[in-house]
């Protein structure tokens, strides 16, 4: 696809928000024009903005760092330098949803990593390989804001997209029961050991609001457009206990799963090996070859070891096994910033500008 849009990043100084950056530095079809955070950091070239809380492993894009940043509030500056905005501002939610259906109504597409409008009936929440037929909402929302070009698309929570993947190509056999324990790392938190010293030899049994979104937001992703609205699914049942391991980046996911029609070991290997969605047969830029990618070492996946399979876009699984309780056990991991935020996020604006929605 001969394709160019002019991007901007809304809450470019935060890590997501520097991820976004790094990925879109040479990207075959986003250009980045535009870069917006708050008041305190507007005026200022990115690479001064970010001085001295630069998270990347990477520089500071070259072509990024004297882009001079905007206030994330205006609106109409950034209009005029960008086709659609990815957004990754950190504010409390009523703000946000405000924020992102501001640019909205500008008729400037939102491409959200933000938890705000996750549970928005008519603003599709979409992990490109398992739901882009969600995009259809997309014309429902148009109508609710008034707009022509302007909507509001978002990704779902990092932590459920290691295991989320995993359980799709599944769910013809009747997934009925899940238990899903998340070990999710110190970034998911926009932290690193640096910053967040007490982590270091530690584990913390909590993290707010993480367990009600694992345990929700698939029944959303596995839902189907009616009319003006996206209608959850009412199965699977979903149970999650989530907590912060040392790691720096990288999501692991112990999952047990019952099914009403138990499959074979050998079906389900199959299913995982075979499964591809959307962005493999578009051949999207972002998306891995092989979305699913099983590991027969007792020990793996790993997050040092495995977070970066297929640029960190691909999901990882190992130690499939029968339970005594479930039908099966198994573990997953994703790279949470990547395949779970910034990466996602983009490879769901890929998407949305092959299906014409940008």
């Amino acid at each position: 696809m001969n394709k160019s849009y002019r991007v901007g990043i809304v809450g470019g100084t935060g890590m997501v928000g520097q991820r976004f950056a790094t990925l879109l530095e040479n990207h075959p079809w986003f250009h980045v024009t535009a870069i917006a955070a708050s008041g305190r950091s507007a005026g200022k070239t990115y690479a001064q903005a970010v001085e001295g809380r630069w998270f990347m492993d990477t520089p500071v894009p070259a072509n990024m760092r004297d882009i001079i940043v905007k206030d994330a509030q205006d609106v109409e500056g950034m209009k005029a330098e960008v086709d659609f905005v990815f957004c990754a501002v950190d504010m409390k939610k009523e703000e946000i949803r405000a924020l992102e259906e501001a640019y909205a109504k500008a008729e400037v597409p939102v491409v959200s990593n933000n938890s705000a409008h996750r549970g928005t009936p008519d603003v599709p929440m979409v992990i490109p390989e398992i739901n882009p037929e969600h995009a259809e909402i997309i014309h429902a929302q148009r109508r609710r804001l008034g707009t022509q070009r302007g909507f509001v698309a978002v990704k779902s929570n990092c932590s459920l997209q290691s295991y989320v993947p995993a359980i799709h190509p599944l769910m013809k056999y009747g997934v009925k029961d899940v238990l899903a324990c998340t070990y999710q790392a110190i970034s998911g938190a926009g932290k690193t050991f640096e910053t967040w010293p007490e982590m270091l030899d530690n584990v913390n049994p909590y993290i707010g609001g993480e367990e009600e979104k694992s345990e929700q937001e698939p029944l959303k992703i596995w839902g189907r457009v009616d009319g003006d609205k996206i209608a959850n699914a009412t199965s699977p049942s979903i149970t999650s206990q989530c907590i912060r391991v040392p790691v720096s980046d990288g999501h692991l996911a112990a999952v047990f799963v019952r099914f009403e029609n138990k499959p074979t070991v050998e079906q389900i290997l199959e299913d995982w090996k075979n499964f591809a969605g959307e962005p493999q047969r578009l051949k999207l830029p972002s998306a891995p070859k092989q979305f699913i990618h099983y590991f027969t070492e007792p020990d793996r996946p790993q997050p040092r070891l495995d977070r970066q399979l297929e640029h960190g876009m691909a999901v990882s699984v190992g130690r499939l096994r029968p339970d005594c309780q479930y039908d099966y056990k198994f573990v997953c991991l994703s790279h949470n910033t990547l395949r779970g935020a910034a990466g996602g996020a983009v490879l769901l604006a890929e998407l949305l500008c092959a299906q014409n929605y940008i």
